[in-house]
């Protein structure tokens, strides 16, 4: 079977393996994600301690992304990425043991979430970068697209089942699912024939080779500029894990069920965002169509403050996740163009750090603002301050070309 044009990458056979499997993973790790915030508001009920646990969960991506971008570049990538797919299922199975023994506590989250952070250090990077490996540099746009498809597909399957799944029978057995989806992806990595072995290479150390990339990085504007973007927006609008369930719960007055469908527009309107990409034929795409995308996005966040009823939280909601989308892998896609693929690893780690590795940060500081000055607020001012940043990179941009 050969599919159109719009789907081209699915012509790899590997690729299709790999994004079948991919797609099952991500439901279950959406359901654990909606999980894990319902039973921390659970144990807690403080927007605060909500927020500490994404710090802890995205703290090792912050501190250790670039060594794990030079290990995904060191190592044969098909081979690390069932490491770390093994000891993701592993923290899931562990969370559903403790939730159905009763003896879980808000600690055990906050370790096992640090944890969780540990593995994706090296598995998002080298995830990342074995794209590349599997379809090429002519359909790399493409396979971006449908990655994104995916991983939003799943956000609108794995909440809106969560959160049925936590109205009805509790936390636990969204996190027993997460970990067997893990077995699905483990298998369709052992048939997968690409290995993503390591480019040539000379004597150097880990760390000599990270500080490569990062140079590399620095001294490549549009590299630079892409990187800043991904930087400020994840900061102040990609939060969603916080801003979602509070303001379901603190705003709309929801339960799990609410939560869960809220979640699941976010990812109806990512799903749409990274469809049109596809379409338009996962080319690289325009830095003014990426800074449109930014610009959108964190209006749409400072919008969601002044709502109040549910329908209309849905319909700003999949705005949020359409235009977001298209600025993730419209960033993802010129980084992985853009880029040598012996460096490719260790600029996709940056990608990492800026995406992932100032979740803590944004984490914490939703959380504190929504604890004193109300979840509103809190959309209000991460709204604002990313759409104020995004401004500031076209303004630098525009200067340093003239």
């Amino acid at each position: 079977m050969t599919f159109p044009d719009a789907l081209r990458a699915l012509n790899h056979r590997d690729f299709r393996v790999f994004w079948g499997g991919q797609l099952v993973s991500l439901i279950g790790t959406w359901m654990q994600s909606v999980a894990q915030s319902w039973l921390v508001l659970e144990l807690s009920g403080s927007p605060f301690k909500l927020g500490l646990i994404g710090t802890f969960q995205f703290a090792p991506v912050l501190v250790f992304s670039v060594i794990g971008g030079a290990i995904a570049d060191r190592l044969p990538k098909r081979r690390l990425i069932i490491v770390t797919q093994t000891a993701l299922g592993l923290q899931a199975f562990a969370l559903a043991a403790l939730v159905w023994s009763g003896h879980v506590r808000y600690w055990h989250v906050g370790l096992l979430a640090l944890l969780l952070g540990c593995a994706n250090v090296v598995d998002m990077p080298t995830r990342q970068s074995f794209v590349a490996e599997m379809v090429g540099r002519r359909d790399l746009g493409n396979a971006v697209a449908l990655n994104s498809a995916a991983f939003n597909g799943a956000r609108i399957v794995g909440p809106a089942v969560a959160g049925l799944l936590i109205a009805r029978f509790g936390v636990a057995p969204a996190f027993l699912l997460n970990g067997l989806s893990f077995l699905v992806v483990i298998a369709a990595l052992l048939v997968v024939r690409a290995e993503g072995a390591p480019r040539p290479r000379g004597a150097t150390t880990v760390a000599a080779e990270a500080l490569q990339g990062v140079g590399y990085a620095l001294k490549t504007p549009r590299i630079a500029l892409i990187l800043s973007l991904v930087l400020v927006v994840s900061l102040c609008v990609f939060n969603f894990t916080v801003y979602v369930p509070l303001f379901a719960r603190d705003v709309l007055h929801q339960g799990a069920a609410g939560f869960g469908l809220l979640m699941a527009a976010l990812g109806v309107g990512a799903v749409a965002g990274a469809l049109a990409l596809a379409t338009l034929g996962g080319h690289e795409p325009a830095l003014s169509a990426i800074f449109t995308a930014g610009f959108f996005a964190s209006a749409a966040l400072g919008a969601l403050a002044a709502v109040s009823d549910f329908r209309t939280a849905v319909v700003v909601l999949f705005q949020v996740g359409f235009f977001s989308i298209i600025f993730m892998a419209g960033c993802n896609t010129t980084l992985q163009l853009d880029t040598p693929d012996e460096l490719r690893g260790r600029v996709m780690s940056l990608y990492t750090l800026a995406f992932g590795g100032v979740f803590p940060l944004g984490a914490f500081l939703v959380g504190a603002i929504a604890e004193t000055a109300g979840v509103r607020a809190a959309c209000l001012a991460g709204g604002g301050a990313g759409f104020v940043g995004v401004a500031a990179l076209l303004v630098w941009w525009r200067r340093r070309g003239r």
